[in-house]
């Protein structure tokens, strides 16, 4: 391509997660090897990278017209992507595109071709390549819930606040160009959001020259995933292009009585309105039908000693999901110095239940008898976001300026209907289905309104040629009304905050950078305190230094990083009012990171990381002080390999090879139970010739037991066994 905390209602046995919005910008990475580019590309407007994507394959135009060293602009410049693994560039730290060398930050970036090469066709195998991320639960095998230095992770789309309100099922990866985590509070730029950082999805753009791809993949347990992806031009000037991307999926799963089925498709329409103004618009649709799947569950210390696949519930009874999102993005230079960039986001999203569904309780005395409730009714989700970013480069003196002016605007809602019946009784040794409940059913009903602005101003600032400091503040409003259906019954919750950060980053050699950040962050809290005072917000303090380095000649980049982090007013019991809370808990996460990416030879691409997460209570009424949090492993690391050969008989011809490892963790904040640590082999072949490729992916190769997290006793979420995902497809 060229230049030129949310609340949390378990209801009806799923998690409810109400949230205001945080936005991001999504610029275009760049990853060919051009002359002075870190130094150019600090230059560029954040509209000028408008989600543009990186490029797929080499001789893939990748770009767009930066402005001359001298002060002349060029008309037209195009940049060849090597592609691989290496990416120098990502705009989710400051929402303008910035080296990540030049970023005082820690921020990795999973491009599209460690997706292809892993046969990832969900997020959370896309993330695992990073360090200090780790899944948590799946809230019923529907959605990744992620954690990232202990905490949970919030999720962004193009820049906006993706898995609340907008997703309930699993994120569809087709049309997933790249992934950037940003590591740190990043309420600053993004709002409402956890101290641990975020993970924010760059989509699929248009291509300038037609391209056509067909891919088929099957595999272990029934899996069935046809795909298509086509881009380009719509006229003789390229003035308007075209993507879109379509998935089918039918699958069965190692879990009994499960099967699972989805149809997505995302389309986007580019307008190059003039050379400096694009207009786009994507959409996407995806359906998706499954089973609530709550997994297994704890006795004693350990999870049950039952078959990795028994389903603890209703599997015949499923939940149909519908989701739509619709994008306008209007990207606009004024000149080399100015930009703006304003966009639109809508989603509606739904999920029906066919008929009541098994949500477990708990495991009775006898240690074999779970208790269940069912749920059955309807829930329904809306969104509208605004978003405007205006970006200005200038020079005061020597001192040389990018400064960011945004602002963003959001409404939610959601409304949820269930009838609830208790007495449900599931033996977990000798499963008896359907599981009968013996108690009349209750209603649950209630609504959810959610007003949120946002206002930030950010300065990266040029101090000198090897001195670079950021300074940002943020102020947000906050308003909420929960509605109790059933009661009339209304909860308002208020809340204002002002996040500010501060970036410091020098360059000892210009392949190495030095850097430390500090940063705040926020998330509202509903309710009120016996004396009948509201909740203050959630604030969460990070901390971080490190260093960066390009290495091999700047085919590898490798990031070390230490932080810790402390999350305060978490609400615990009140011993003095019984029955109401009080804002005194305090959880802190400290540790050290690594990760190391691109490409050791021609053809050798690498991925690595490490990371030691000390994550704890440090204060709370209820919870042990010193109890580490639930799920978060002391120790993980991964490492993945891909050699492909350049030349001779067997071009094409490539192998990969990785290895993912986590330490034990608690399955629960009360530590009462344990999930053990693993280490997962995965293996892969290749072969690619002309316009045809083809793929064999083995995972979890040796047949490992594991756990992937867990949601309390009740809810211990399994790993997949051995499996094998081949995939062949066209190009032209």
């Amino acid at each position: 391509m060229r230049f030129h905390y949310p609340r949390l209602l378990l209801v009806g046995g799923c998690w409810l997660l109400n949230s205001g919005v945080a936005h991001a910008q999504v610029g275009a990475a760049v990853s060919a090897e051009v002359p002075r580019l870190d130094e150019l590309a600090p230059a560029l407007t954040s509209a000028s990278y408008l989600a543009q994507g990186e490029p797929e394959a080499p001789g893939v135009p990748a770009a767009a017209p930066p402005a001359a060293p001298d002060g002349e602009e060029l008309d037209e410049v195009t940049v060849y992507g090597s592609g691989g693994y290496r990416r120098k560039n990502a705009s989710s730290g400051t929402k303008t595109d910035t080296p990540i060398l030049l970023t005082p930050q820690s921020i990795q970036v999973i491009p599209r071709q460690v997706i292809e090469d892993q046969g990832a066709i969900r997020l959370d195998e896309v993330v695992r390549n990073v360090s200090g991320v780790a899944p948590s639960s799946a809230v019923g095998g529907r959605v990744e819930n992620l954690t990232i230095r202990g905490f949970a992770a919030n999720q962004f789309q193009n820049g906006f606040l993706d898995n609340f309100f907008a997703s309930r099922a699993f994120r569809e990866t087709v049309n997933i160009e790249r992934v950037e985590v940003v590591k740190g509070p990043a309420s600053v730029l993004y709002g409402r959001a956890e101290p641990s950082g975020i993970v924010n999805i760059a989509t699929k753009r248009p291509r300038d020259k037609p391209y056509y791809a067909v891919d088929f993949t099957a595999g272990s347990y029934s899996l069935y995933r046809p795909t298509l992806d086509f881009s380009g031009p719509l006229t003789e000037d390229g003035n308007l292009g075209y993507r879109l991307n379509l998935a089918y999926e039918d699958a069965g799963s190692f879990r009994e009585r499960v099967q699972t089925s989805r149809v997505f498709f995302s389309p986007v329409l580019q307008w190059k309105i003039g050379p400096e103004t694009t207009l786009t618009f994507e959409g996407e649709h995806l359906r998706d039908s499954r089973p609530l799947d709550r997994g297994l569950v704890a006795i004693g210390t350990a999870v049950a000693d039952l078959p990795i696949g028994r389903f603890l519930g209703n599997p015949e009874n499923l939940s149909f999901f519908n989701q739509t999102r619709l994008y306008a993005i209007l990207d606009h230079r004024f000149n080399r110095e100015l930009a703006l960039r304003t966009a639109l986001r809508y989603t509606a999203a739904s999920e029906r239940n066919s008929a009541g569904q098994a949500n477990p309780n708990r495991l009775l005395s006898d240690n074999r008898t779970l208790s269940l409730s069912s749920f059955q009714g309807d829930q329904y989700y809306e969104t509208y976001f605004l978003q405007n970013d205006l970006t200005w480069k200038f020079n005061t003196g020597s001192v040389g300026h990018t400064a960011l002016l945004g602002f963003e605007f959001g409404k939610l809602y959601s409304k949820f209907t269930f009838d609830r019946t208790d007495g449900g009784l599931l033996d977990i040794f000798n499963p008896v289905y359907p599981v009968t409940f013996l108690q009349r059913a209750v209603s649950l009903g209630g609504t959810t309104r959610i007003d949120n602005f946002g206002i930030y101003l950010q300065d990266q600032i040029s101090l000198f040629e090897s001195l670079q400091l950021v300074l940002a503040g943020r102020f947000d409003n906050f308003n909420s009304e929960d509605i109790n259906l059933l009661s009339g019954e209304r909860t308002p919750t208020y809340a204002e905050a002002f996040s500010p950060r501060v970036g410091l980053l020098y360059q000892p050699a210009p392949t190495v950078s030095l850097f430390a950040n500090f940063g705040q962050s926020f998330v509202p809290v509903t309710g009120i305190s016996a004396a009948g005072t509201p909740f203050l917000p959630q604030r969460g303090t990070g901390y971080e230094v490190g260093a960066k380095a390009d290495l091999a000649g700047g085919r590898l980049f490798a990031n070390l990083a230490l932080y810790k982090i402390a999350k305060t007013n978490i609400l615990t019991s009140d011993l003095l009012n019984p029955g109401f809370s009080v804002q005194i808990g305090e959880q802190q996460s400290q540790g050290i990171e690594f990760d190391i990416s691109g490409e050791i030879l021609p053809g050798w691409n690498v991925i690595a990381t490490y990371a030691y997460t000390d994550a704890r209570i440090s204060k709370d009424n209820d919870l042990a002080v010193g109890n580490p949090l639930n799920t978060v492993p002391r120790n993980s690391g991964s490492l993945w390999m891909t050699y492909r050969l350049q030349e001779g008989a067997l071009q094409g011809l490539g192998i990969g090879l990785g290895v993912f490892a986590v330490s034990d963790r608690p399955g629960d904040l009360d530590n009462t139970f344990t999930l053990p640590g693993y280490t997962r082999t995965d293996a892969a072949l290749y072969y690619t010739r002309d316009n045809f490729k083809s793929a064999i992916n083995f995972k979890n190769l040796f047949d490992i037991r594991y756990f992937d997290g867990s949601q309390g006793r009740a809810i211990v979420v399994p790993g997949p066994p051995f499996a094998v995902q081949g995939t062949i497809g066209l190009q032209f």
